[in-house]
């Protein structure tokens, strides 16, 4: 089977490049030259483990390839993905649908024979049902057959997800648009991955949904770490205590300085405008979007206490590990790093900064902030360690060269990965989220 990938980002790249290891034939398009010129250079345009050998055995195979027009990438394809971006609307928050509805005129004016088309972007309820009229409109002679099929990715963990999915979710309308997405899904379904059909818009709907019950587990996880502060409790018991009620599940229960990501805060707050316009407001996501934005620079007051308050603070230097929002990734959207990092720097302080990633895209975003070559590098002369994203470099850090290197022993932890006890013996002030 043919496949076309248009948009060739996280998730349309990764996902081409695991439907042409299944076996598919499949193109990645984009409108971005320099970005397609990288990929048949093997260069990857973003940091996913294992992104770049998937890539480079299927080209190699003749099953993958890149291309930036349109008209040629669709011909003869059965299944043709819309993977582009639906950022939030500037102003209003709304998901931004110009891209998806660009590519939807482009596949309309150019589609050579029959296809499925599929939007694999994350998009509001009711978007299938305009990329439908957009295809009516460009008057194509050709049966299309708009199916909605929603990604479950994680940044870090995608290839494994994507060829070991918890689920398939297809929303399609028709015999036909169902029948091709067997197709296209069919070595999963060999394999006894679920797959649910269901109706378009509660395929739609469907993703939302879970992006924001999961940010609603870790800002409630969050909201109990603060009160195990004031009370003395220690919020991974509490966690592994609710994570073992089959009810619950453990996932998602770890306390930290907030969710960011490309998905939770873009997804919650296009699923509040969405239930805003129906008229049907959802009061708990809407109070988890406020509150995880509040946490983030509560964990800059957080490391500012740490070192003895705002007046303590002015003129010191805090080295950060970490500045994406979740290890094994180069995405700085929304994360905690950057509000933490503002947090310190409006208190007066330095700020020295070291990931093993995702150096590059955080430049432009935290100007103010010195990047350092290594984790030591950051923390020499610090008069704070905090510790932000929770990478493994960081998990067994040297703590005789840190206490040697930094000007006083102050950790602040914001991911636990360290045992208080242990922080104690070794002399540091440890400052670490929910724990006594």
């Amino acid at each position: 089977m043919k496949i076309a990938m248009v948009g060739s980002g996280y998730v349309g790249l990764v996902s081409g490049a695991c439907f042409a290891d299944f076996g598919h034939d499949v193109v990645c398009i984009d409108k971005d030259q320099s970005k397609i010129d990288r990929l048949h250079d093997g260069i990857m345009p973003i940091y996913e483990p294992g992104l770049d050998a998937l890539v480079d055995r299927n080209v190699k195979a003749g099953r993958l390839s890149f291309t930036t027009h349109l008209a040629e990438g669709i011909r003869d394809a059965s299944a043709i993905f819309i993977a582009v971006g639906t950022p939030s609307r500037r102003g209003d928050g709304h998901a931004d649908l110009s891209f998806v509805h660009a590519v939807a005129r482009e596949i309309g004016e150019n589609l050579a024979n029959d296809a499925v088309v599929v939007t694999k972007s994350t998009v509001p309820v009711g978007t299938g049902d305009k990329v439908e009229l957009i295809l009516a409109e460009s008057g194509t002679p050709h049966r299309v057959s708009v199916v909605s099929n929603p990604e479950f990715l994680r940044e870090g963990a995608a290839i494994g997800d994507f060829k070991r999915p918890d689920r398939i979710v297809i929303g399609a309308e028709d015999d036909f648009g169902r029948d091709v997405m067997r197709q296209v899904y069919r070595p999963l379904f060999l394999n006894e991955s679920p797959i649910l059909f269901t109706a378009r818009r509660s395929a739609e709907i469907i993703k939302y949904a879970a992006n924001a019950f999961l940010a609603t587990k870790i800002t409630f996880i969050n909201e109990i770490s603060d009160l195990c502060e004031k009370v003395g409790g220690d919020v991974q018991d509490v966690a592994r205590g609710i994570g073992l009620d089959g009810r619950i599940g453990k996932k998602f229960l770890h306390a930290g300085p907030g969710y960011g990501g490309s998905c939770f805060p873009k997804d919650t707050l296009a699923l509040l405008k969405t239930a805003e316009d129906y008229e049907s407001p959802l009061r708990i996501v809407e109070a988890v979007s406020m509150v995880n934005e509040s946490r983030k620079r509560a964990m800059g007051r957080k490391v500012v206490e740490a070192m003895g308050g705002a007046e303590a603070a002015r003129g010191k230097r805090v080295a950060m590990l970490g500045l994406t929002f979740k290890p094994n990734t180069d995405d700085m959207r929304d994360s905690p790093a950057i509000a933490i990092a503002q947090t310190l720097l409006d208190a007066g302080a330095s700020v020295a900064a070291f990931d093993p990633e995702g150096m590059e895209s955080a430049r432009p975003l935290m100007p103010d902030v010195e990047m350092a070559g290594d984790p030591y590098a950051a923390i020499n002369g610090a008069d704070a360690v905090v510790i932000v994203t929770e990478w493994d470099a960081f998990r067994a850090l040297d703590m005789d060269r840190v206490k040697t290197l930094a000007k006083v022993p102050v950790l602040v932890d914001l991911r636990n990965i360290y045992k208080p006890q242990e922080m104690r013996e070794a002399g540091f002030h440890y400052v670490s989220v929910g724990r006594p």
